[in-house]
């Protein structure tokens, strides 16, 4: 089994954060993973998205032209490679910044307000969490519990961050679980 997720934004979005986590995971897991990331020259404010790629077997290319799964967290990412997902895949969408949505019907759709709830929690910094919990409710790739212990590892040296992080998982988590 081969699972090909795509996390997509603007720099600064963490982006590339929520790619990783769950590629650690997927090492936690004893999975073959390939992380790659890639984000524009402009850095904060350009182009960000990450291609996370899962599997049981050996990995024949990191690169994604068609993913199983989709995390667009701006509509430019929406509108750009929503119609590239497989059909029967999932699309988290931060409907806090996208008024749309994909205009599939042979996905499904879960729309996560990741920045609104993020500022409730005090910082925008977390809105990807936010996604990222309800991506791994959405999706089921691995345990909530899994993703966690990961994330928790993750920010170990950084314990003042770790609650806050956890915090907008478990809201993500919770709106896609309704």
């Amino acid at each position: 089994m081969q699972i090909d997720i795509m996390f997509t934004g603007f720099g600064g979005q963490g982006i590339l954060m929520m790619g990783k986590i769950l590629a650690l995971t997927a090492l936690y897991k004893e999975k073959e993973v390939a992380w790659v990331p890639s984000y524009g020259p402009e850095m904060r404010g350009g182009t960000a998205y990450c291609n996370v790629v899962i599997s049981d077997n050996t990995i024949g290319s990191p690169i994604i032209q068609n993913p199983m799964h989709l995390v667009a967290m701006n509509r430019p990412s929406l509108e750009k490679f929503a119609p590239n997902v497989k059909p029967g895949g999932v699309i988290i969408t931060n409907n806090s910044l996208i008024p749309i949505d994909s205009g599939r019907t042979d996905i499904k759709e879960y729309k996560v307000p990741a920045t609104d709830i993020a500022n409730e929690l005090g910082t925008v910094k977390v809105s990807n969490m936010v996604a990222l919990g309800g991506f791994v409710a959405a999706t089921k790739i691995f345990s909530f519990e899994d993703v966690v212990k990961v994330m928790e590892n993750e920010l170990a040296k950084k314990p003042e961050f770790l609650s806050i992080n956890l915090a907008a998982m478990e809201k993500g988590k919770n709106i896609v679980e309704g």
